[in-house]
C-alpha cells in the first residue's frame, strides 16, 4: 500500500506537469487530441511541448492543454497557438521534431514557422 509520503512525492514530481496544462498564461498551446489527433500521433506531440516549455522555462508564460476535434483531420497531429493581441497560427501534421523547431522559433523567438501551418500544406 502507499503512504501519504508516497503520495505527496508523487504529487510534488508531477506539480508541474499539471500547472503547465491548468495554467492562464497570455499565450496557449492547443494540441487536437480527439481519437484522429491521437491514431496520428498527437500523444508525443502534447509531450514535446509540455516538455520543451518546461526545459525553456517558459511554464508562467505558456500554457500547454488539449482539446478535441479541431475539424481538419486529414491535417492532424494539429497544434494551434493562442497569443494575445494576435492571429491563431494553426500548426499541422507537427511530429516531436517539428514541435521541437516550434518550440525555439516561434514560442521562444517569436518567428512563426510558416512551413508548418495550415496556409503552407494546402
Amino acid at each position: 500500500m502507499i503512504s501519504l509520503a508516497d503520495l505527496a512525492a508523487i504529487r510534488d514530481k508531477m506539480k508541474d506537469k499539471v500547472v503547465i496544462r491548468e495554467g492562464s498564461a497570455q499565450t496557449r498551446v492547443v494540441v487536437g487530441m480527439a481519437t484522429c489527433g491521437i491514431a496520428a500521433g498527437a500523444r508525443p506531440v502534447l509531450n514535446a511541448f509540455s516538455a520543451g516549455v518546461q526545459q525553456e522555462g517558459l511554464v508562467d508564460k505558456i500554457t500547454v492543454t488539449q482539446t478535441g476535434c479541431i475539424g481538419i483531420c486529414q491535417y492532424e497531429p494539429v497544434v494551434e497557438v493562442f497569443e494575445d493581441g494576435k492571429d491563431k497560427v494553426t500548426y499541422v501534421k507537427v511530429t516531436p521534431e517539428k514541435a521541437e523547431r516550434i518550440i525555439k522559433e516561434h514560442l521562444v523567438g517569436g518567428n512563426v514557422v510558416t512551413e508548418y501551418t495550415i496556409g503552407a500544406n494546402q
